[in-house]
């Protein structure tokens, strides 16, 4: 079996012009999204051209630069989630609450298929341990973006009624039980939406990434499906961790609603 076709800069070029032209329908339609398409693909194109760099030293380097490079893609995860926030919470808390999230999810499932599962030797190594961590993270980094978002929103305008329900009686768990679950069914829908579509409607990218490589159909699929199921897990994870962590600070040892720890609503 023959290995991946090359491409050249012709044809990056014009699969770009599809970008291009979306931006080009967001300007005519005045959706106020040609800029952020722009730059979003531009960003995508030289991320991932330096990514291939860093990556390609990697392989030669000591695990302390894969150990480097793991800590500053969750550190940008964390960014990431913080940024797509219109409800932050005041201080340190939307970062490092968004970051110790991607973190723990991302990274315990990362660990657990490099040392029990996958095992490569040593278990740490940066051809398997990058990739996996990127592919989880990623996803792991969705999920707790839309449940923070999700639990932040519902809780500023559900507000009479969480208050009520703590007036009554109820501690802080109950009064924002709704909202949580809310939160919880946002953040794991975009992942639970993927399996339950792969090999019918869509056909993931890691195991496309491989047949076109040249790898044998049955093999990329099982390794598709190990990597389904540990972003379900990584995501699961972080959403869960994201969301209980959210509902904490948005209350206090009184069990009072307390959503002067959010800061006031921004346009994305």
């Amino acid at each position: 079996m023959t290995g991946a076709v090359p491409l050249d800069a012709v044809d990056l070029a014009i699969a770009a012009l599809l970008v291009v032209a979306n931006a080009g329908l967001s300007f005519r339609l005045k959706l106020g999204l040609e800029r952020s398409l722009l730059v979003a693909g531009t960003r995508t194109a030289v991320q991932l051209l330096l990514i291939g760099l860093v990556i390609k030293q990697l392989f030669a380097a000591s695990p302390l630069w894969t150990g480097v490079m793991a800590l500053a893609m969750v550190l940008l995860a964390g960014r990431e989630v913080y940024a797509r926030q219109t409800r932050r919470f005041t201080g340190w808390w939307t970062y490092g609450l968004s970051t110790l999230s991607v973190m723990a999810g991302a990274g315990l499932v990362t660990v657990l298929a490099l040392s029990a599962v996958i095992q490569p030797e040593p278990w740490h190594q940066p051809r398997y341990a990058i990739p996996l961590l990127g592919m989880i993270l990623g996803n792991s980094m969705t999920g707790v973006s839309l449940a923070l978002e999700a639990l932040t929103t519902t809780a500023a305008r559900e507000r009479s009624a969480i208050e009520a329900r703590l007036a009554l009686g109820a501690d802080r768990e109950v009064a924002l039980r709704p909202a949580a679950r809310h939160a919880l069914r946002t953040g794991l829908m975009p992942i639970i939406n993927a399996m339950s579509v792969a090999g019918l409607v869509a056909l993931p990218g890691m195991m496309t990434g491989q047949i076109l490589a040249g790898a044998d159909p049955v093999e990329a699929v099982k390794y598709q499906i190990l990597i389904m199921f540990l972003i379900a897990g990584g995501t699961g994870i972080g959403v869960f961790l994201a969301v209980i962590a959210g509902v904490r600070r948005l209350t206090d040892a009184r069990h009072r609603l307390r959503l002067d720890r959010l800061r006031p609503a921004r346009a994305l």
